[in-house]
């Protein structure tokens, strides 16, 4: 069974590598740089408007914008926050951070962009609406195929994918507690544990989703926030050597391209990317699927609360581990153990079980964020109740499985499933970019009429959407 598990590690991890290397680093830059410069950096100029819109009440049946935004956080802040940032610093080094920041700052366009076609091409459905890629790649491209096949990757990657990775990463974060973890039955009743309770929420529906995700998903987040602004302010003498180090390794060029393609693989622009990329998931076609459940006035009000979404998971949650291990002290450790032995260095023991509630905390609200994506694609290629509970069954025993798979394993296959999604989302929003644009013009030229914004498709001259006639 290990031999087996090490050659699909390395097999998955070397098709990952090229994929990344050779074609979706530049498609992200490239894409997010783009929607920059086409929307006026809409995710810096309009960053104020996104907090007004966020605390906006729902006008019907529709989850509100805030709970379609903590949905959409509930999946991007996960153990990734914690265990990839480390992962992404013990690989890559503190250079890592440069460009995990880097990618989520332009990269919140390419979010804006694909969350605010979402909400146009959106469909009613019993819980009030659904949509995501799938649904704008079928009605706006016209080509159900293709969007059949995002489904199919979406649904490989969050629940089975993701998944099993947000299991495995609660099981690492309890070796500490229990050193032969590996060879005991406790892997086998964390898995039964997680299932079971990810099982009574998601048949419970989308509007107990959005209840557990947005009372949890604040509270959890700002305990974690402050325990990085007390490690950062107890080590403030440091920050000036630990931003040094961030600015001046993102561009040692001589140690990032100088071994070959080996060196860059696992340098720290590849580490940031990935570790970015799964953290925040713009521009890779997550959180459309959220922000199409919203009930506004205008898409362009849940596109901007998205684009800030990306801001929470990178530039607060992601930069407060950073902090936490820059400041610490500490470089022995991988993943995990690299998170305990920096936070107990500081808080002491206590660190360690906080981190631990955590990580339990940041993966339960993840595996059901990533449910919920997957079974609105699951009702788009077929909205059938005996296939749905299959789904589900099938979604429950990945997460049981997720607590025995090795490290490498669960973060590489992830790592393949979440790129080619990306891809098929990036040529998606590159094609269907310019509706979000005229929606963009559209509201901004509203709000300097004085109204409050309210969309209608014709508008800007389309005739295929649903609900916005």
């Amino acid at each position: 069974m290990n031999s087996f598990m090490e050659s699909f590690s390395s097999v998955i991890g070397s098709v990952g590598d090229f994929l990344y290397t050779w074609i979706l680093a530049a498609l992200l830059i490239i894409t997010g740089l783009y929607f920059s410069f086409k929307t006026g950096f809409v995710q810096i100029r309009l960053l104020p408007e996104a907090l007004k819109v966020i605390l906006e009440k729902k006008p019907g049946k529709g989850v509100s914008s805030f709970q379609a935004l903590m949905i959409s956080t509930a999946s991007r802040v996960g153990t990734g926050n914690i265990i990839g940032v480390a992962l992404a610093i013990g690989t890559g080094g503190p250079g890592a951070v440069f460009w995990m920041w880097l990618l989520a700052i332009i990269g919140s366009a390419s979010a804006f962009i694909e969350s605010t076609l979402a909400q146009v091409y959106k469909v009613k459905d019993e819980n009030g609406f659904r949509g995501g890629p799938a649904y704008y790649i079928q009605n706006a491209l016209k080509s159900r195929p293709f969007g059949i096949l995002f489904s199919i990757f979406l649904i490989a990657c969050f629940a089975f994918g993701f998944n099993a990775l947000q299991a495995f990463n609660v099981g690492d974060s309890l070796k500490y507690y229990f050193p032969n973890y590996s060879d005991s039955i406790i892997p086998v009743l964390i898995g039964f544990v997680l299932a079971t309770l990810t099982g009574l929420t998601i048949y419970g529906g989308v509007k107990r989703i959005g209840f557990i995700t947005s009372g949890l998903v604040p509270i959890m987040a700002l305990i974690y926030i402050a325990l990085g602004l007390f490690v950062t302010i107890k080590n403030i003498n440091l920050l000036p050597s630990v931003f040094k180090s961030i600015f001046t390794e993102a561009f040692n060029f001589d140690a990032i391209f100088g071994g070959g393609i080996g060196a860059f693989t696992s340098s720290c622009v590849m580490q940031g990317i990935k570790r970015g990329l799964f953290s925040n998931e713009a521009g890779m076609g997550s959180a459309p699927n959220a922000a199409a459940t919203a009930d506004v006035s205008h898409p362009v009000k849940q596109g901007l609360v998205q684009m800030f979404s990306v801001f929470i998971d990178t530039i607060f949650i992601c930069s407060t581990t950073a902090m936490i291990l820059l400041c610490s002290g500490v470089s022995e450790g991988r993943g995990m153990e690299f998170v305990q032995n920096a936070v107990k260095a500081n808080v002491g023991q206590f660190g360690i079980h906080f981190i631990s509630v955590a990580v339990f905390l940041f993966a339960f609200s993840s595996l059901v964020g990533n449910y919920y994506y997957a079974e609105a694609n699951i009702k788009f290629i077929k909205d059938d109740k005996v296939v749905l509970n299959i789904f589900r069954i099938c979604c429950l025993i990945m997460i049981f499985f997720g607590t025995q798979l090795s490290l490498e394993a669960a973060w590489n296959l992830a790592d393949l499933l979440m790129g080619f999604m990306a891809i098929v989302n990036i040529v998606a929003i590159l094609l269907l970019g310019n509706v979000a644009i005229k929606c963009l013009k559209d509201y901004i030229k509203q709000k300097k009429e004085g109204k409050e914004p309210v969309f209608k498709a014709k508008d800007i001259g389309l005739d295929n959407t649903e609900c916005w006639k």
